[in-house]
């Protein structure tokens, strides 16, 4: 009950005061977007009004109905702050994240030794500090190429450093959907790790299912956050949730749309977060 008041009080005070600040002040606004508004770290150096119009500034993209320029604020996030968001997060991510997931690559291994072709490249969209994209490299010996791409250069900078005796490995900035575009042939595995499609609109998940799909010999896995309160069997839209203002999106349903097969669906709760996890594997 103090949470739900202390929620609702909030989003008056950015539907009003933060609202107004964002009105008289541009500037701070403009460098607050610039930034990027995703995640507030807790060492982060925001007073209360700028916390107010951040949310401000979310929700007014929202309501204009504009979820190409609510991705391009998330992008921001992940470009001028993804290294420090990597840095903060990266024991959890070792100690709690990895040993919760291994079931599902141990599911796509049994589905690579299916395969009649071998496949050759794993990419790993939002490849954060690395340190997924390791554990799949030792995961997967028969994998001879280990591709990581985040939007951040900082990151990409020491993740290369960082791995450089791993010479499977390599690390790239860039927009997912661009570099595959680019890169992408047939026989490759893509992976997600914990947020990563959750920040592309539905027109654009959509676009990359759809080109992935005209690829030969494709496997996916992406573990991703959805709304605790969607729907999956009767919601096929995305929608938007979460303090970050994030999508969840249907992923069993934009991957058939596709023509990929899904070969395993789960989610689960995370206690202490408004969500679940949604584990998919398909392949085509």
């Amino acid at each position: 009950m103090k949470n739900n008041i202390r929620s609702a009080l909030v989003n008056l005070l950015a539907n009003t005061l933060g609202n107004v600040l964002v009105f008289f002040l541009p500037k701070k606004a403009a460098r607050l977007k610039h930034e990027g508004l995703t995640v507030i770290m807790k060492d982060h150096k925001l007073s209360f009004g700028d916390r107010l119009m951040r949310r401000a500034i979310l929700k007014k993209v929202e309501k204009r109905n504009n979820p190409s320029q609510l991705s391009k604020l998330h992008d921001n996030y992940w470009i001028n702050q993804g290294h420090v968001f990597f840095s903060a997060t990266e024991n959890e991510l070792q100690e709690n994240h990895l040993p919760r997931t291994q079931f599902i690559f141990d599911t796509l291994k049994n589905k690579i030794s299916e395969s009649q072709t071998p496949v050759k490249t794993l990419v790993e969209i939002g490849s954060g500090n690395g340190i997924v994209l390791d554990y799949l490299s030792n995961h997967f010996n028969t994998i001879e190429n280990f591709v990581g791409i985040d939007l951040s250069e900082i990151q990409t900078e020491k993740n290369n450093e960082k791995y450089k005796d791993n010479t499977r490995l390599k690390f790239v900035a860039d927009d997912g959907f661009e570099w595959f575009k680019k890169q992408g042939h047939d026989n490759m595995i893509l992976v997600t790790f914990r947020g990563v499609l959750e920040y592309f609109t539905e027109e654009k998940l959509q676009d990359f299912f759809n080109y992935l799909g005209t690829l030969k010999n494709i496997l996916i896995v992406t573990i991703e956050p959805i709304c605790a309160n969607h729907n999956l069997e009767k919601q096929k839209a995305s929608q938007v949730y979460g303090a970050e203002r994030s999508f969840s999106h249907n992923y069993p349903h934009l991957l058939k749309k596709s023509g990929f097969k899904i070969w395993h669906h789960s989610k689960h709760k995370e206690e202490g977060f408004p969500h679940f996890m949604s584990f998919n594997g398909a392949s085509n």
